[in-house]
Order: C-alpha cells, then structure tokens, then sequence
C-alpha cells in the first residue's frame, strides 16, 4: 500500500478493498487513475499487472509489462507470490509450484544476468531438472548444465514409462524441448556439428509448441550464417507463427527479428532490411546491433562516409555503447586509409605500396580487393615492363596468394604465365598441375607429360650426411656398445671363423620314415583333393539363445547395433568444454537464442506431481 494523501489515498484505500473482495475490474480503474497522475509510481505499476493477470488480460499484461520496461520488475513480482504460496500452501500442487518457481529463477539467470537464489528446491522431476539446467546455462556452466539436461531426460522417460497409454512419438514430443536445450548447449561449446543434427531432428518432430520451434529454427539459422541462405529462408518461416510472441520473452523476440534483418541482408533485400531494423530501433533505440547491421548495409553499398557518420552519432546519443561502437569506426577507417593509399597515383604500385594494401584488405577479410590490387599491379607492369624482375615477382605472389586462399581456378593463369617464362621451373610446373587438378583435369594431364622422368630427377646424395645433418627430423641410431665387450681382432692367417651348427628340424611324434608324405599336406583342408565337407549330424537347431523361437541368425539380422547408416532416434551427446557466451542475445554470426525456462507438458494421465512453466 502506498502512501498519499487527498484523492490518491482514497484510490488505494479503494483498490485495497477491491483486491479483498476480489473485484479486481474496479481496481484496475483505481490503478489507472493513480498512473494518470503519476506515471512512474511502482506499486501502481505493479498492481495494474496483477489485476490484468486476476482479470485474465495476460496478453496485455505481458505487453504492458515490456512497455513501461518491468519484464524484471514482473519476474520479481511472480517470485514473491511463489514464495508466499509454497510457505502457506499444503496440497496436491505443491511440485507445480516448485517447478513455476524454479522457472522464474531460471529465468531471472537467463535473461537478466543475475545469479539465481538458492532455495534449495528438489529436482525430483524432469521439469524441475529441466530448469535447474537452464540457471546454469545462465551463469556459464555449461558441462554441469549438460549433465542436468540428461538427467532430466532420463527422469522423462522412466516418467512417461509408467504410462501404458503413452507411445514413443509422444516421448520423443515430451523430450523435443530438453533435446533443443542440449543442443544449445553444444553449439555454446563449438560443437556446431552436433548441435546442428540435434536441432534438426527436434524440427522433424513437428513439436506443437511454437515458441520451440521458433527458437530451434532460430539457433539453426545462426549457425548456417551467410552460408545454406536456402535453408534459413526455410526456417526463418517457423519464426513467424502464430502466437510466438506470447511464448517468448522479449529478448529472444528482439534476436529472432535482428537476424532476419541479417538474412535480408545476406540476401540482398536491401528494402526489406531497412525496414526491420527501423522497427527495431524504434522499439529499443539504445540497441547497438541494428546500427551495426545498418552499418554492414551501408559498406556493401560502398557507403563508407555514411556508415561512420551513423557511428558517430549513435556513439554520441549512447555513451554506454560507445566502446564497441567506436572499435566498428576503427575498423572503417582502415577501409578508408585503403583507399586513400589508393588514390596517392605516384605510388601507387610500388612493391611497398601493394605489399600495405594486401595485408590491410587480409586483415579486414578482404580477399578480393587483395587480389584486385594485384591484378591492377599486374596489368601495370604488363605494360610498362613486361617480363620484368618486378612483374614476375607479382605474378608469383598473386599466384602464392590465391592458392592459399584456395583460388586455385584464378592461380592458373599466373602460373602458366611464369612456366611460359620459364618451362624448366619444375616447382611451377607441379603447382599448376595441381591447380588444374580441381577445376580441369584433363588439362592437368597434358601438362603431366612435360614432368622430366624419375631418372633425370635423379641426384647423388650421401643419405649418411643428411640424416646427420641440422634440422634432420630423423638420425639413424647407432648400436650401442655392449659393457666389457672387446673390439673384434682382424683375422689372420691363424684365425678361423666358428660355424654355427644347424639344429635339426623336429619331427612329429607320429613320423613313420618308412611312408610316404602326403603331397598335398601343404593345402588346407577344403582345397585337397580328398576333402568331402563335414558330415551333417543330426543335432537339433540351437534354440533359446536369443528371444523365443528366433536363432542366433535371426537375431544377427535384426541386430540394429550392427547398422551403421541407422542414427539414433534420441542422441545422447556427450560432455565437453568450451568457452561460454553471455546470454543476452546478438546476432546470428556471434550466438544464438536460449530455449528458455518454459515447459508445456504433454497431455497424460493425471499423476502426483506436476508440469513447469513460465
């Protein structure tokens, strides 16, 4: 209750009547007058959520809550009233209560950045588990958070085992949420790999949940990043769907809509990017990233001088983001000594000058304006000094260069060139072949034949002296000398070598040197001529080996183990180590979205015991 005085305290006195007798549509009257007089008056705020909540307006209220910025002020509120009803409530419900709880505290870690309380809640379901896993998500413990989410499948399972009625797609549905969380968790460890298969057998489930599918489609886009654009126009899709904003908190919207603006980007919808980051930074101005992504816009369409100026501003209206804003400055000012470098024409294919731009455009990622500065070298000395020690010399480092960078298509031409130069350069020769390997092998053929023969490429080389000599991986050991060993004398006449008497062969047991051998005693058995197969006895089929009536044949057969193209149905991945990320969530080329502390469990039959949500 607030204090006041005049006709603010009668509207409190009002709304405290109004919560007692549960009028909660006459309260929310008061709260609105009170607000018209001060807007910023928390409790006001706080009790105008909870008589949306009382009157059933949960869409409002969650868009009232984001409004006025109490999405924390909101979980703190919900955290409270848990804590007052498992103190004073005893009932069937107690462990949906629990669970609702630790939802809001996973919550509060994921989303806010904060360390969950300790409370000391059990995790004696999969639910309670589940959420359990996501605080530590939130707080960068993600082996200890992986060994959670298994657990909590292995509860899911035995859980739903008890069941009779309960089949195996609706185990794999109950399952889809923990096995998205898994998944997440490995892509947070660099296990893209694996993440990537996990997500994508949570999307062939079809789950009824949107808020799952978005965030898994969501996670899938960001690891495909400016690649498989196919596959994320397909996915982004799933982000859309109805009712997705009600299942979401407001920061896995924000990521969700920031790299659709990075799709649009990556697929040259230039129209339509513009559009969603206007939208975006409406809806949160001090946002850094869709600047920066108006910024990455503006240098695909060469407009450096813009983007800067874009920086500069945002840097000014937002010093709390200035620091990674002004560090995206520097990089574009990098780009813009490169093309003041390239405007100085007296220098401007100097063997300095070409060396400074290349390096600065691999810096930066630039691989084709490097080549471009070689190219336009290149040209240059083509005219003015053809053949040239200066021009070959370029043409053998745009060559080295583009092979490194795996241009092995537009190496070919530099290549050939310096081999027409010069047709004995053998090292040129085999990095042309090879380059043609790729891209025509049949050209790569007939250049083989000009490869001089093995005889010709044959040199004198004392193998001793090598392995001997500095930077040798290997040296052939000497054998060591044996203790109180003497030194071998030189034979003279008097001296004469012992022969070594040869042991006698043993012969078996059975040997009758009076018969003869058998010839064919050498071949095994099947192949002598003699041989009739084994005699068919009259044993009864072994039975009972494996499962009733079936043989260990049968079995062999049915063995699924033994299949190597059969994946699992439900993976179990394994622990790892990597590097965590903060959750507040970027765009897709940093991290991606959490699954989030919500639950909605599938409809079974009722049990002692309860589903968590938030």
């Amino acid at each position: 209750m607030a204090s006041g005085s005049g006709p603010v305290s009668a509207l409190w006195t009002e709304i405290n009547r109004c919560g007692q007798n549960g009028d909660f549509t006459r309260a929310l009257k008061a709260v609105n007058k009170i607000l018209h007089e001060n807007k910023d008056d928390v409790t006001a705020l706080r009790c105008k959520i909870v008589c949306l909540i009382q009157n059933g307006g949960f869409k409002e209220a969650l868009n009232f809550a984001f409004h006025v910025r109490m999405h924390e002020l909101m979980q703190l509120c919900c955290l409270a009233v848990y804590k007052d009803m498992i103190r004073n409530s005893q009932d069937d419900y107690e462990e949906e209560r629990k669970t609702n709880l630790s939802a809001v505290l996973a919550a509060q870690s994921t989303w806010e950045n904060t360390s969950a309380e300790d409370l000391g809640l059990p995790e004696s379901s999969y639910e309670l588990c589940y959420n359990a896993a996501c605080c530590l998500i939130g707080q960068g413990q993600l082996s200890q958070a992986m060994q959670k989410l298994q657990k909590a499948e292995e509860l899911c399972r035995k859980s739903l085992a008890e069941d009779s009625d309960v089949t195996e797609e609706d185990v794999e549905a109950e399952l889809a949420i923990i096995h998205s969380q898994m998944a997440y968790v490995m892509q947070l460890q660099g296990r893209t790999e694996d993440a990537l298969q996990l997500y994508n057998q949570v999307i062939k489930l079809k789950p009824s949940d949107v808020g799952l599918l978005a965030v898994t489609a969501n996670n899938i886009i960001t690891i495909n990043k400016d690649q498989n654009v196919f596959d994320s126009k397909k996915k982004v899709k799933l982000t859309s769907a109805e009712g997705v904003e009600h299942k979401l908190a407001k920061k896995q919207l924000q990521a969700i809509e920031i790299n659709k603006a990075l799709l649009a980007m990556y697929t040259n919808q230039a129209d339509q990017c513009n559009k969603m980051l206007a939208s975006l930074q409406t809806q949160n101005p001090g946002h850094p990233r869709p600047v920066l992504i108006k910024v990455a816009q503006l240098c695909r369409e060469k407009q450096h001088n813009k983007a800067i100026e874009l920086l500069q501003r945002f840097s000014d209206q937002h010093p709390e983001s200035a620091s990674g804003i002004k560090l995206t400055m520097a990089q574009l000012y990098v780009t813009q000594a490169c093309d003041i470098l390239k405007s100085i024409e007296e220098m401007k294919y100097k063997p300095g000058m070409i060396s400074a731009l290349v390096t600065m455009y691999t810096h930066e990622e630039d691989i084709d304006s490097a080549i471009d500065v070689f190219t336009q070298a290149i040209q240059y000395y083509q005219s003015e000094q053809p053949g040239s020690a200066i021009h070959l010399s370029l043409v053998r480092e745009a060559a080295n260069y583009k092979l490194k960078y795996g241009r092995k298509k537009e190496a070919t031409s530099d290549l050939e060139q310096l081999w027409k130069q010069n047709k004995k350069d053998v090292h040129t020769l085999a990095q042309l072949i090879s380059a043609y390997s790729l891209v025509d092998q049949d050209k790569a053929k007939a250049l083989s034949k000009h490869l001089p023969s093995p005889d010709t490429m044959s040199f004198n080389v004392d193998v001793d002296e090598l392995e001997n000599s500095h930077g040798a991986t290997y040296i052939r050991k000497k054998a060591a000398k044996v203790v109180g060993e003497s030194q071998p004398k030189e034979q003279g006449p008097e001296g004469v070598k012992k022969k070594k008497k040869k042991k006698k062969g043993k012969l078996p047991k059975n040997y009758d040197p009076k018969s003869t051998p058998d010839p064919e005693r050498w071949l095994p058995m099947r192949e002598r001529s003699y041989y009739r197969g084994k005699k068919k006895g009259k044993k009864k089929e072994q039975v009972g080996r494996g499962t009733q009536g079936a043989t260990s044949g049968a079995c062999a057969e049915l063995d699924a183990s033994k299949s190597a193209s059969s994946p699992p149905t439900s993976p179990r991945p394994g622990s790892g180590t990597g590097t965590a990320t903060s959750n507040a969530v970027p765009p897709r080329q940093q991290k991606p979205a959490a699954a989030g502390a919500t639950r909605k469990k599938a409809p079974q039959k009722k049990k002692k015991g309860g589903k968590g949500g938030w």
